[in-house]
């Protein structure tokens, strides 16, 4: 991420939280006293949003020294240090719950990438993430997706031309394959093309599409379109999309797929549990 989405981000975020200020602290805590924190995991799990958590403090106070002990990407275990920081005791205080938030919520979504994708293993599929993302938080949900081994999907609306049921019965007094080489003509980005089923698979298998999405199809069928498409030679990239669950997803991948999206990366996160804690303070 850029460094200077980052600011932005944490400037709002500390505004809303903070809102005229932290007064609790100010009526407490005199002005020049300074602590030292650990933020600590709580439960096991894989680190992402360090960065961000650090411009939570930077912010409220640029003397902040913070030691990151790990590296976002990085498996923790419950009672692990994650950061040590040591600065203004307001400036700890009043970051604390936004700094924890960022954390917890990207290593949430981090952590639960790690898991699909090392439950395909050994199996070389793609795990995509989806659209199915927070409002106006998708850049860092995507980011913790690639922190957990996973792989983006389209970022918006305009990264890649995807015909979805919807488009398909909008257009449907034109043959699809018609349609994605009307579409090709127009421009280079990649055309993703969904079908429900194998005969409409058969139909556009030989198009100029460049990857087809198979959509809320088993294991047994997602294994015999692989079959179709490697007996024809086509070298149209094949995704396996809806449906989709930690409990069946080996399955799905070693039907050879290439891709396989899943929205529960980011719709269905549990939020990583990590806090701060003091050590000392003078």
């Amino acid at each position: 991420m850029k460094p200077q989405y980052i600011k932005t981000i944490v400037q709002l975020a500390l505004a809303e939280d903070l809102g005229e200020g932290d007064i609790t602290s100010d009526y407490l805590i005199p002005i020049k006293s300074t602590s030292k924190a650990r933020l600590i995991a709580k439960a096991d799990g894989i680190i992402c949003g360090l960065n961000l958590a650090r411009e939570v403090f930077k912010t409220l106070s640029p003397k902040i020294i913070f030691h990151a002990k790990i590296k976002d990407s990085q498996a923790v275990s419950s009672g692990d240090v994650i950061a040590e920081i040591f600065g203004s005791t307001r400036a700890l205080l009043s970051g604390e719950r936004v700094a924890l938030n960022f954390l917890s919520f990207l290593s949430g979504v981090s952590t639960q990438t790690r898991r699909y994708v090392n439950q395909i293993k050994p199996n070389k599929a793609n795990i995509l993430d989806t659209r199915k993302t927070t409002p106006l938080l998708r850049q860092l949900e995507r980011y913790a997706v690639r922190t957990g081994g996973g792989v983006n999907h389209r970022f918006n609306l305009n990264d890649m031309v995807m015909i979805k049921d919807n488009h398909r019965v909008a257009c449907e007094s034109k043959p699809m394959i018609e349609v994605i080489a009307d579409i090709k003509k127009k421009t280079q980005t990649k055309i993703v093309v969904e079908v429900d089923t194998i005969d409409q698979l058969k139909d556009i298998l030989h198009s100029k599409a460049d990857i087809i999405l198979l959509d809320n199809m088993s294991p047994k069928q997602i294994s015999q379109a692989v079959q179709l498409r490697n007996k024809s030679k086509s070298h149209v990239l094949l995704e396996a999309s809806g449906g989709i669950t930690l409990k069946n997803i080996k399955r799905y991948a070693a039907s050879g797929v290439d891709r396989i999206s899943v929205g529960a990366l980011t719709h269905s996160r549990q939020v990583l549990d990590i806090s701060m804690e003091f050590i000392f303070t003078s």
